[in-house]
């Protein structure tokens, strides 16, 4: 029998009954970009570090209840509840009528009526601040429309905020309104090593908060499809639906991962479990916090791995290093020099073993950032120096509220509305005309205000008030500038174009 090797996200299970609900996807699935924003204010934050690295010891702990006891009451539980739109098939009673058979060929008839479901499922997270940040994944809290944590003592439940979300890195932070928490201490995950004791902390099941003991795997683990920026640490400590969002601690009890996701043939433990890694997390969890969005650095080439075909054809003297295939018109890439054929092999002094390697370094620099790259053109080496742009998709990232002095509540227009700009597939796909332009709805939550509006799944956005967009950026400009408490789009789909009208939720 043919196996296949499935990821499971170990995300959640259903707060009714026992059953399991695992998130599963292949490993060639992409995460989409969400766009959902919200009013909350934002705040710098300032995390507990230490950095010191664990000292090896041939002897084997009898114990870490110490280590535990430090780390536990900075997990908590997360039980998030959505609202699912789910559709009934009912018989068709007309179809059952000879004259209508003739055109129907005798099958029956289905009508499909729309219905909504509330889903409930739990997760896990880590409080990084005395007063209520949090940071989870993105796929715990994933089109929750109410979230509530629990700490790891009392059955008090909070109502947790969502102040970002990066699904590019599958990491989201929530604010409850409460002081004097415990936070974990960050360590830097770069000093993990093979070998080094782990723990994995959550809430697996549903049955409360649980330890598991391991240790590290592997480090760097990437190439696995589960998200667009991996740097995963593998461990072989027990992760297990509910775990999503916890704790990975090492023998001090400092948070050196996130608990993510599995390997898994059955949705259970199978020994191999990813965690990101504290300072990917950390990274990702300060821009989210102090800006509202994360915001990359962008080179714009696309680029592949060599292969010993590739390398004897662009005179490489290894594998080492990421191939420029292409370069975008008006990029960082061309405006400093860089042609196809080049092979980038450094990056500000690092090493680029590849591809992956190329995206990570890129990925973890800002806009506007001069950076040195060293590339080889023919087989000799060329230096440029490059002023890095922002990622085109992170021009309308996953967050759940505008940055500083971007439109306030205007943004709320299109909370819950996850948006592309129109690439020639996604043209092809929804037969949209030439002389069409605009960022397309890829998606849309039920019971949000573009919705309620009447903004479905396959429009394109042509204009909001009088000012025509072409793609994510634009509008995000345009909505900067509206000031009422109704947004008009000019919105296009397969039946010509028409004016929606959305009112904000600004409560």
């Amino acid at each position: 029998m043919k196996q296949f090797r499935k990821i499971f996200y170990a995300l959640s299970i259903g707060a009714v009954g026992f059953g399991i609900a695992i998130a599963g996807i292949t490993v060639f699935d992409q995460w989409p970009i969400s766009t959902q924003l919200s009013a909350a204010t934002p705040t710098s934050v300032q995390v507990k570090e230490d950095a010191s690295p664990i000292n090896s010891n041939p002897k084997i702990a009898t114990s870490y209840a110490d280590v535990v006891e430090k780390a536990a009451p900075s997990v908590v539980s997360i039980f998030t509840t959505r609202t699912i739109e789910t559709r009934q098939i009912m018989p068709n009673p007309f179809l059952n009528d000879p004259f209508f058979q003739r055109f129907f060929g005798g099958r029956e008839g289905l009508d499909v009526e729309p219905r909504e479901r509330t889903v409930r499922n739990l997760g896990s997270g880590v409080i990084v601040t005395e007063n209520g940040y949090i940071i989870t994944n993105h796929h715990v809290v994933e089109g929750a429309d109410e979230i509530k944590v629990a700490l790891a003592k009392g059955k008090q439940k909070y109502d947790a905020e969502v102040v970002g979300k990066d699904p590019n890195t599958d990491i989201a932070v929530l604010k409850i309104k409460e002081n004097g928490l415990q936070a974990i201490t960050f360590t830097d995950s770069n000093n993990l090593n093979v070998g080094d004791i782990v723990l994995a902390m959550g809430n697996p099941f549903g049955i409360g908060q649980t330890v598991t003991l391991g240790i590290v795997s592997a480090v760097g683990r990437g190439g696995m499809g589960i998200e667009d920026y991996e740097d995963f640490i593998q461990t072989d400590a027990a992760i297990n639906p509910g775990n999503s969002g916890g704790a990975l601690i090492d023998a001090k009890g400092r948070l050196v991962g996130l608990n993510t996701a599995i390997i898994s043939r059955t949705g259970g433990y199978q020994g191999v479990g990813f965690a990101i890694p504290a300072n990917l997390a950390k990274h990702v969890m300060e821009q989210l916090i102090e800006k509202g969005r994360v915001e990359r650095g962008y080179l714009g080439v696309t680029i592949q791995d060599l292969t010993p075909e590739l390398a004897e054809q662009f005179n490489a003297p290894s594998l080492e290093g990421a191939l420029i295939g292409g370069i975008q018109e008006d990029s960082a890439a061309e405006e400093a020099g860089l042609k196809p054929g080049d092979v980038i092999i450094e990056v500000n002094g690092k090493q680029v073993t590849g591809s992956r390697k190329l995206k990570l370094l890129i990925g973890s620099m800002n806009p506007d950032e001069e950076i040195e790259v060293k590339a080889l053109r023919n087989g000799e080496e060329k230096d440029f120096t490059v002023k890095l742009k922002l990622r085109p998709q992170e021009l309308f990232a996953a967050t759940q509220r505008p940055a500083p002095g971007e439109g306030g509540g205007a943004m709320s227009a299109l909370a819950g509305v996850e948006l592309h700009d129109l690439t020639p597939q996604l043209r092809s796909q929804l037969d949209v005309p030439e002389n069409i332009q605009g960022p397309v709805v890829t998606n849309i939550r039920m019971n949000t205000p573009a919705y309620k509006g009447g903004l479905r799944q396959g429009d394109i956005i042509q204009q909001v008030g009088q000012t025509e967009v072409s793609n994510t950026s634009e509008l995000r400009n345009a909505l900067s500038k509206v000031n009422k408490d109704t947004v008009l789009f000019l919105a296009w789909n397969s039946g010509g174009s028409r004016f929606v009208v959305i009112k904000l939720n600004n409560e």
